[in-house]
């Protein structure tokens, strides 16, 4: 019997890239192959010449339409099975490879928001909610907006096998968070996009949307981050490994933040619990740093460290390749690659 597969991939929209689906009859004993695409309706390729090839990388259960039915996220590739320019996955895959032996480890917290009729789910149709306070993991009535979401969409991650670590809601009103994590390079990113796929698509059956910007809302209101936990082997085993680890971090700082998502300005301000954007510092429980390392990692002297920097609209793929290329050739006493600033902050100089 035929079974359903969603191929999923990562288009080349800018300044943040969508993602995009379609469904592929499969045959029972088959499994999914290359497919393809047309790139010019995706912002890949021009009309004239607009094939891109989709490469399944990673499978689960479809924990929306059940069954034997499959989600597929792919690899973009140019018809040479090359890399397409918009692959960062590639690049993170590649460094992965190269520092497999430090065993290189992700968890990431993937903050959202709601929105539903251009307003932040749950806020009134003009003006604004009470102040920030009762929101963050809080309950109870009209102020939790978007539980119902949240329900369906952990459940669904678990059904299709993801490594979502847990939930809560954030310090916004219609603003959650979940995480997923403890893995690799590129799994980490792979179940991000994944999860991510999910929650758009479950947000649809209520009739609302998932914004992942860094600024949903501008003012006196918090950002949304992708607060990015990192560990190697040594840094396990060694408080010295975290702390040149952090020294590493601390010589690529605008190289790390023009990578980090787009308006990384607008919710790196120094307030609303983060670190200015063009300053670079690390603490122990400090959640006005750039870097935290946690108390029990302090008390320890030994586990992982906490880049607070990422936004929530951040490539993981792109994230994770910049933490291990940094990292891990410091503990290596490599040359680290340089990767190309994607935005405009790159010009700016920053202070450690």
């Amino acid at each position: 019997m035929s079974f359903q597969a969603e191929y999923i991939w990562i288009d080349g929209t800018e300044p943040e890239p969508l993602l995009r689906s379609k469904t592929r009859i499969i045959k029972d004993g088959k499994e999914p192959e290359i497919w393809g695409f047309d790139g010019s309706s995706t912002n890949q390729a021009p009309g004239s010449n607009s094939d891109c090839v989709l490469r399944p990388v990673f499978t689960c259960p479809d924990p929306i339409r059940g069954g034997d039915n499959i989600l597929v996220l792919c690899e973009v590739e140019l018809t040479d099975f090359t890399p397409h320019p918009t692959n960062t996955r590639a690049k993170a895959r590649e460094l992965a490879e190269k520092y497999a032996d430090f065993s290189p480890n992700f968890g990431i917290e993937q903050e959202y928001t709601f929105f539903q009729n251009g307003r932040p789910l749950g806020w009134p149709a003009t003006g604004f909610p009470e102040p920030q306070g009762p929101y963050y993991c809080g309950v109870g009535g009209e102020k939790m907006p978007g539980r119902d979401i949240v329900e369906k969409h952990t459940q669904a991650c678990i059904d299709a096998g993801l490594a979502i670590e847990g939930t809560n809601a954030e310090v916004m009103m219609g603003q959650w968070e979940f995480q997923i994590g403890v893995l690799p390079a590129p799994a980490i990113g792979d179940q991000i996009w994944v999860a991510r796929w999910l929650l758009h698509r479950i947000a649809e059956d209520f009739g609302a949307s998932v914004s992942f910007a860094a600024k949903p809302v501008a003012g006196d209101w918090n950002g949304a981050g992708a607060h990015t936990n990192f560990s190697t082997k040594q840094t396990m085993e060694s408080w010295d490994a975290i702390v040149t680890c952090c020294e590493a971090l601390g010589t690529r700082v605008m190289e790390h933040v023009t990578n980090y998502g787009y308006g990384i300005q607008d919710r790196l301000t120094g307030k609303h619990e983060t670190a200015p954007w063009n300053k670079f510092s690390w603490g122990d429980s400090d959640r006005g740093a750039s870097i935290r390392i946690p108390w029990a990692v302090s008390k320890a002297r030994k586990g992982w460290l906490e880049d607070r920097r990422p936004n929530a609209n951040m490539d993981p793929y792109v994230v994770s390749a910049l933490m291990i290329d940094t990292t891990c050739s410091a503990l290596a006493g490599d040359k680290p690659i340089l990767f190309v600033p994607s935005q405009a902050a790159a010009t700016e100089h920053a202070t450690v």
